[in-house]
């Protein structure tokens, strides 16, 4: 839909009379913020940003006597790196449109709809990390998509998906629990990754809000204690991602550090300019930023069954 906003775009708003001029600014869910509920924010200075995953030490052998202390050895595993991209939109509008409109209610509207397209566009971004979680066309660093059965180690392997893909039921969200608790570190020890919240699509957040909110156990006429909410394994409850695109998928945001994050390179910015031989009033709104993951036991998914 590229071309200049002119007279002939907008004729209605050149003769005074209208009621009510609607459909170019609406509100947005969570005011545009749904991504901070999953991703840490890093300031960035440089074109991107790379980690590096470090292995650590395996276990202690037992020491004979009089025999020398065996050594081990910490080395680089893979390296994942985020690259700042720019995203940028604009729109332009001749001379006579601005002096002839009738409305002067309209240019900040647009202004709004500018502000909303960019962060619409930080939304999708963010989500896409996690829409294509399961996808074998966007790999980890070690491999394999964000959400995997089989993540290689230096000593074995670790699953931060269902063994078996399951729709979200407290039979599968149990399932899920269990398998972070024994997420494992590079050399196959056990390490103490706490789960901290719940992700879902919006067709999900209604089977959330029974899961987590219920005493008791949800969908049964068994009154035992809901062990999760008792438990209190999920302490930051559930958020609903409207830009989700599979309805089946849930996740799990864990408390690993170095994990799902977002890199901010230049904030978004908003500058207005004329065109000196037609006039034309430019507007545009410019950001740089990238979304990724550097450890996967940030994240526990599901696809649905």
């Amino acid at each position: 839909m590229a071309g200049i906003i002119t007279t002939g775009s907008n004729p209605k708003l050149l003769w005074p009379g209208l009621n009510k001029i609607w459909g170019n600014a609406y509100e947005m869910h969570d005011a545009g913020a749904e991504w901070k509920e999953i991703f840490e924010v890093e300031k960035s200075s440089k074109n991107y940003e790379e980690t590096v995953a470090l292995t650590t030490l395996g276990l202690a052998p037992i020491k004979t006597e009089a025999d020398a202390v065996q050594y081990d050895t910490m080395k680089q595993s893979f390296m994942t790196r985020f690259y700042n991209i720019t995203y940028a939109l604009g729109y332009i509008v001749s001379q006579e449109e601005l002096e002839d409109n009738q409305y002067p209610d309209v240019a900040p509207k647009r202004t709004k709809a500018l502000a909303h397209s960019i962060v619409y566009t930080q939304e999708i971004v963010a989500a896409n990390v996690l829409n294509n979680a399961f996808s074998g066309s966007f790999l980890f660093g070690d491999g394999k998509p964000l959400c995997d059965i089989v993540h290689p180690t230096e000593s074995g392997t670790f699953n931060n998906e269902l063994i078996v893909a399951a729709d979200l039921s407290e039979k599968s969200l149990e399932e899920a629990l269990i398998d972070i608790g024994l997420f494992v570190d590079s050399r196959g020890k056990r390490i103490r990754i706490i789960p901290k919240k719940l992700i879902v699509p919006i067709q999900l957040q209604f089977q959330a809000e029974r899961l987590l909110k219920n005493e008791n156990r949800p969908e049964t006429a068994n009154r035992d204690i809901n062990a999760i909410v008792n438990m209190n394994l999920l302490p930051e409850g559930f958020t609903v991602n409207h830009y989700l695109t599979d309805p089946d998928a849930w996740f799990i945001k864990t408390n690993c550090p170095t994990a799902l994050t977002k890199f901010d390179r230049i904030p978004v910015a908003f500058t207005q300019d004329n065109d000196f031989d037609t006039t034309n009033a430019k507007y545009k709104a410019r950001t740089r930023f990238s979304f990724g993951c550097s450890d996967v036991r940030g994240i526990y998914g599901s696809p649905g069954a």
